[in-house]
């Protein structure tokens, strides 16, 4: 059986990997020259089954009202007369009803759960004779506030995440400091944390990178710079992929991990998904042997920020900006990233300078991933992972593999139609 799978980041990657130990036959076709230059490329860095709570909630829908009008937010929908836009914002309003987000948690802990020991065990896989250095710290990730009321709402949703499962400790002031002496000089700003131990930290760029030639090895084929630009059906099926070079390409069957530009793809077989581009910023900053910076991956919360050691370098990145597929940074925004990392870590002292970037991160309503079967018998879905797409990665793809294989998947997924 042969399988095409539409997309070369970590999403991409890790279905391809399940999908060869599987015995099936796999090829991978990506428009950028190498894996994990898109989304994946410089994200924060998080495997982070503590940040399950989703964007739609009630109370980021009365922050992102109030943040309509800072170009600084968190938070920011460049409201527009765009149909995809306006729908995605509709079902995103119904997401926030109470309810809702609870079920969305439960979802998302359920597969971020599974996903973080799926990767634990592919770790365990190559570490005796070709370990899988990913710059990985086992550390937990803290989460930090400095605000009060924020505090008071997370140990609501610290009790929440217990009740399904991620064991998100809240922590004194003293106890952030001990699990991060990194904060010791800014000890007067905070008002305490909550810690995750089982989390983890790595470089999605590099671990995907460090998997595609695993693939390759394995025998994974890689069709890189080739943009595929549609998908032609017979019979019910999906029976070959078109490309901008003019090829047709037939395959058995077809997943679909394009990320953001997923919807392109599925919109011409009459499958519209609400995934929907939001653009999250980095900053990446170089140390020195004397930077005063964090080694256990950080949370802020309330700036909708994370911090990430990898190796010599602090990943900081986060925010969401709703603004289709302009790739443009905004200068304010960055400017409000870096302030916010000089608030926090005054000591610093980067060693040189510090490498911005943007990227989109495709987004569903609730935060909840598409994954699993079309109204085709041969296509599926593997898209949709907004915020925690390194962290749900090999879960999905395990999931998504046991599917196609004829196995029961040990998460539960959804038809798409």
């Amino acid at each position: 059986m042969k399988i095409a799978v539409l997309g070369g980041g970590v999403i991409g990657i890790t279905t391809a990997w399940y999908l060869r130990s599987k015995g099936l036959s796999v090829t991978v076709f990506e428009r950028q020259p190498g894996a994990a230059l898109e989304t994946s490329f410089a994200n924060g860095g998080q495997i982070s089954v503590s940040h399950a709570e989703p964007w739609a909630s009630p109370t980021t829908l009365l922050k992102a009202l109030r943040w309509l009008t800072r170009e600084d937010a968190p938070l920011l929908f460049r409201l527009r007369a765009e149909r995809a836009l306006l729908s995605w914002s509709a079902r995103f309003l119904r997401e926030c009803l109470p309810w809702r987000t609870r079920t969305n948690i439960g979802r998302i802990v359920e597969l971020a759960r599974y996903s973080r020991s799926e990767l634990q065990r592919l770790r365990a896989l190559f570490a005796d004779e070709d370990p899988l250095d990913y710059q990985q710290l086992e550390r937990g990730i803290l989460h930090i506030y400095t605000d009060r009321r924020e505090y008071a709402h997370a140990m609501h949703a610290a009790t929440m995440l217990r009740a399904f499962g991620c064991d998100r400790r809240p922590v004194d002031v003293d106890a952030c400091i001990h699990i991060e002496p990194a904060l010791a000089p800014v000890r007067h700003q905070l008002v305490g944390g909550d810690f995750t131990a089982e989390d983890e930290s790595g470089d999605a760029h590099l671990f995907t990178r460090r998997l595609a030639e695993r693939c390759a090895a394995a025998g994974v084929g890689f069709r890189f710079g080739t943009t595929v630009t549609g998908l032609e059906t017979e019979g019910g099926r999906i029976a070959a992929l078109t490309t901008l070079q003019g090829e047709r390409i037939e395959a058995d069957g077809f997943v679909i991990a394009a990320g953001s530009h997923s919807p392109a793809l599925l919109a011409p077989l009459g499958i519209h998904i609400p995934v929907y581009p939001a653009k999250g910023y980095s900053a990446t900053i170089p140390l020195s042997p004397e930077s005063i910076a964090p080694h256990t991956s950080l949370t802020d919360d309330a700036h909708k920020l994370v911090f990430s050691r990898l190796g010599d370098r602090l990943r900081v990145a986060g925010t969401a900006e709703f603004d289709g597929f302009n790739l443009r940074p905004s200068p304010a925004r960055q400017a409000a990233l870096m302030r916010r990392v000089n608030a926090l870590f005054p000591a610093l002292r980067p060693a040189g300078p510090v490498a911005h970037w943007c990227g989109l991160r495709p987004v569903t309503p609730g935060s909840v991933p598409m994954i699993g079967p079309t109204r085709h018998d041969n296509l599926w879905l593997n898209t949709g992972h907004g915020t925690l797409g390194w962290t749900m990665a090999c879960g999905s793809a395990a999931a998504l593999s046991d599917l196609i294989a004829g196995i029961r998947p040990a998460v539960p997924l959804t038809p798409i139609h």
